[in-house]
């Protein structure tokens, strides 16, 4: 059988037929529906969220958008940022492919270049390797084992992460989950985390943010859009089961 490819391009028009990558057994989900929600604000601001289908069936995605609309804690001009990069079919070169993409949508756009944050610690953040053979660079890091890689088209000031993670963990000794609806899985996230809380008999506050500066002004870590913090010390940035997520809290109550 010939195998059939193509790239489509989520848009307001097509986002409920064609559907997100990620939770897309789990349609009617609140994170879901969150991620849905979360897209149709974010595509006018020049968002791009693209699948790759092999016999039309979804291979991998990529989701990015221009800096000063960006879910990472970055700080830089005139790039655009990678949010999501996954592929479940490896060993065809459909990273690098949308990889490729973006670069060619910031060179089209005018842009300085691309950046990504990664973590080797988690699958919530992209590998490092696949950028590393597409030419991106290392410019910094931050506390966690989080890095910052880009792509430079123009010779301009590198992006950065800032420096004061450590005050960002002081804002609070309650048990705190700061998040946005980015990520379909963060509602699972949460919920595990109330969960593991409910059962120590520890309050909960959730910090929905709502905007950008927000974001770079409270996120505990470079990820930005899911974070849990608890007497001055952070617990998670990624999903835990309820299991994990008491194991950890039960040391500090």
């Amino acid at each position: 059988m010939v195998e059939t490819i193509h790239t489509v391009e989520l848009t307001n028009e097509n986002l409920k037929d064609s559907g997100c990558y990620c939770l897309r057994s789990q349609p009617k989900s609140t994170g879901y529906k969150n991620k849905e929600e979360w897209l149709l604000e974010r595509f006018s601001e020049g968002l791009q969220y693209k699948k790759i289908m092999e016999n039309g069936k979804p291979a991998g995605f990529i989701e990015y958008t221009p800096i000063e609309y960006s879910s990472r804690v970055v700080y830089g001009e005139n790039f655009l940022v990678i949010h999501c990069l996954w592929v479940g079919i490896t060993g065809k070169g459909y990273a690098t492919e949308l990889i490729q993409q973006c670069i060619k949508d910031a060179v089209d756009q005018n842009k300085d270049g691309v950046v990504v944050v990664t973590n080797p610690d988690t699958s919530w953040t992209p590998s490092k390797e696949v950028f590393l053979k597409n030419n991106f660079v290392e410019v910094d890091h931050a506390p966690y084992n989080f890095e910052l890689l880009v792509y430079k088209i123009e010779d301009v000031p590198e992006p950065y992460f800032p420096s004061d993670w450590e005050e960002r963990l002081h804002f609070s000794e309650e048990l705190t989950i700061l998040r946005t609806k980015q990520c379909p899985y963060i509602e699972i996230a949460s919920d595990n985390i109330l969960a593991a809380a409910n059962k120590l008999g520890i309050k909960v506050n959730i910090m929905d943010l709502s905007n950008r500066d927000e974001l770079l002004r409270l996120s505990p870590t470079p990820y930005g859009v899911y974070g849990v913090v608890f007497k001055k010390q952070l617990i998670s940035f990624h999903r835990l089961t309820a299991h994990s997520a008491m194991k950890r809290l039960k040391g500090l109550v």
